[in-house]
């Protein structure tokens, strides 16, 4: 059974929310006076981070505080409907804190069917991606799908860094006919998504990474699903991420874990 379309008033509150809250991490960006805080894994963060996800979810519980909530800076709340909202106030923190207008921050509201609505949301470039279950795929308020290339030849692959890459899967796709590129995190999936290129593969992600993702890049027309090619309403959750226009996501999960035929 097709699940059921998102809510537009849904989607537009968090395109909004995403806005607004984007719009606040600038107040630090490129900041001579921004400090760095290291979290127990290692990861950045900082007053941007911490500010804009409070801020996100005050909204949330303002206007819908039965529903639950899971962000990367401030845990989970557990809700009474059927709905979460999955935050990551600012993906790319080390971009942020080094001046990179790439960073993004990223919106999501799952149900029992997986992510219904996402929204990437690019502050330092004041450009938005978003997507609606059923309702299309937008960039600004314009329609945008995926690329129509059909083979890996000449197809850009994005990434946000090699240090999770396995060595030998790296060395696959280095000598492989794409393009890599690593116009990471979030971009590399709206670029994914807005036809500009063809692929980013995240080996190891956390689900609020790519809650959004899901749901942008499926109604793009693309194909969403985890490092060895699992798909479906769960995959966000899978600890990995690969987005494709769809053409090439057979062959490249068949490069990355080294099974093409």
């Amino acid at each position: 059974m097709t699940p059921p379309p998102a809510d537009p008033e849904l989607l537009d509150f968090a395109v909004a929310l995403a806005r607004e809250a984007g719009t606040l991490t600038l107040e630090w960006f490129q900041s001579t006076e921004l400090t760095v805080d290291h979290k127990h894994d290692g990861s950045p963060v900082t007053a941007a981070d911490l500010a804009a996800e409070t801020l996100i979810r005050e909204r949330i519980a303002e206007e819908f505080p039965a529903d639950g909530i899971l962000g990367e800076e401030h845990g989970d709340r557990e809700g009474t409907s059927n709905l979460t909202w999955v935050i990551d106030p600012i993906d790319g923190t080390k971009a942020f804190t080094r001046g990179v207008p790439l960073y993004s921050t990223l919106l999501a509201l799952v149900d029992e069917h997986g992510p219904a609505i996402g929204v990437i949301h690019l502050p330092g470039l004041d450009e938005t991606v978003w997507a609606g279950r059923g309702l299309g795929c937008f960039r600004d308020g314009e329609p945008c799908r995926v690329s129509e290339r059909a083979t890996l030849d000449g197809a850009a692959v994005m990434t946000s860094g090699f240090g999770y890459w396995p060595d030998q899967m790296l060395q696959r796709v280095l000598s492989s006919p794409t393009l890599l590129r690593t116009w990471g995190d979030a971009y590399g999936y709206a670029l994914v998504a807005t036809g500009r290129a063809e692929a980013m593969v995240d080996p190891l992600a956390n689900p609020w990474d790519v809650a959004p993702i899901a749901v942008i890049i499926a109604e793009a027309g693309g194909r969403f699903s985890t490092l060895d090619g699992s798909e479906g309403p769960e995959a966000w959750r899978g600890g990995s991420g690969v987005a494709t226009n769809g053409k090439i996501h057979d062959p490249l999960i068949g490069l990355l874990n080294d099974t093409a035929v």
